[in-house]
């Protein structure tokens, strides 16, 4: 219980300062410090998930780290609504263009119409736009 405890007070004082990564990191170091059990004295202790030390365990073994300036690997998240609905600028491109004002040589265009009224028009036509 004494790991436990002072892992616990460890995790309350660093916790503010580290972000998802650090986190991972701090977790899997303190896991492999205590050995055998380690990752379940640090899990109780912190409450991080043991996938997410194992995770961190991964990283710092292995060559499967994130580049050092992101928190996370490269392709996670949502993908652009243009890439997974092409037709989108197009169709926007429809709407905006009979009530573009100013130069048409500049790429900035400004448009009569709200982007509530966008929205709609476009969600009308079956794409996925808020």
């Amino acid at each position: 219980m004494k790991a436990e405890e002072t892992i616990r007070e460890k995790f309350e004082l660093l916790s503010p300062e580290l972000d998802e990564r650090g986190r991972r990191a701090w977790a899997a170091t303190e896991a492999l410090s205590l050995g055998y059990g380690g990752l379940s004295v640090v899990h109780r202790a912190t409450g991080i998930a043991i996938s997410t030390i194992r995770r961190g365990i991964n990283e710092l073994t292995e060559s499967d780290r994130p580049a050092m300036e992101r928190v996370r690997r490269t392709g996670g998240g949502r993908k652009s609504t243009t890439t997974t609905d092409p037709s989108l600028i197009s169709d926007l491109e429809l709407l905006v263009d009979p009530s573009t004002r100013g130069d048409p040589e500049s790429p900035l265009r400004w448009t009569i119409k709200s982007l509530r009224r966008l929205s709609t028009e476009l969600r009308a036509q079956g794409h996925q736009a808020s």
